[in-house]
């Protein structure tokens, strides 16, 4: 392969990831197409292939942390303060007290969840440009935060 070749190449598998807002798990699938069909002929786009692939499984696992901490909490400060009772004689829900209007500590811990969740995306869209225009200057880039699940 050509070097232009190659940095066409690395910085087109770091663009495919924004395939994940074309169709489901496509930030995996699109880059391990490029980088599996391409990984043999040259060791830039191997090194830029396994970067990609270890930032989205990384992203991913932290998104999956902070949907288990958030989702929970929500739901159980949600309950808290709402306080139903369910009747099943006469089906109706009686509110008890929203204890002064405050927002409860779940409630609180959960929304800062979502928002280091809204974060990590923006983060993520923004290191992707990054990467793929290095890439495109022929410069090896390694994300940052990342677990290396491919060496």
């Amino acid at each position: 392969m050509t070097p232009a070749n190659e940095r066409t190449l690395a910085s087109v598998t770091h663009l495919s990831s924004f395939a994940q807002y074309v169709f489901p798990l496509g930030n995996f699938i699109a880059p391990i197409i490029i980088w599996s069909a391409k990984k043999n002929d040259s060791e830039f786009v191997d090194h830029n292939g396994k970067q990609i692939l270890n930032f989205q499984l990384s992203i991913f696992m932290y998104s999956l942390l902070l949907v288990a901490i958030a989702l929970p909490l929500l739901i159980y400060g949600f309950v808290d303060i709402i306080g139903t009772n369910l009747t099943l004689s006469n089906l109706e829900i009686e509110f008890n007290s929203f204890r002064n209007q405050k927002i409860t500590t779940f409630i609180g811990i959960a929304i800062v969840a979502f928002v280091f969740f809204i974060f990590l995306k923006v983060f993520e869209i923004i290191l992707i440009i990054y990467a793929a225009v290095k890439a495109s200057n022929g410069e090896q880039y390694k994300y940052p935060l990342t677990i290396p699940f491919f060496k």
